[in-house]
């Protein structure tokens, strides 16, 4: 048998939205077709993760200056260690860390 306090606890993780995901994240830009098999845009908000089903839409926020962004994810990645998320040359744009070509960020689905 389940206390109510018990319950509560269970009732509250399992309705609570995902907490974000942090890690390093980079961009690429590339003309060639993605795991989805869509041709990568590198105009479009997109987005690579390694295991996020493809269609899954994130905002991502860059953690060094606040500005976030929606994606889509339509490719496999990153394979770098430590990173969490490749994104598009566009979306590395609006997130404002193109000329250091990774920055910290977290994730939350949109």
């Amino acid at each position: 048998m389940v206390s109510a306090s018990v319950a509560a606890l269970l009732l509250a993780v399992v309705t609570a939205p995902a907490s974000a995901q942090c890690g390093g994240a980079s961009w690429y830009a590339l003309t060639s077709k993605t795991a989805s098999g869509e041709r990568m845009n590198p105009a479009a908000m997109t987005a690579a993760h390694r295991t996020l089903p493809f269609g899954t839409k994130l905002r991502v926020t860059n953690k060094r200056n606040g500005r976030s962004v929606v994606v889509r994810i339509n490719d496999r990645g990153p394979f770098v260690r430590g990173r969490i998320l490749d994104l598009s040359k566009a979306a590395a744009a609006k997130l404002g860390f193109i000329r250091a070509g990774h920055t910290r960020v977290c994730l939350q689905r949109s």
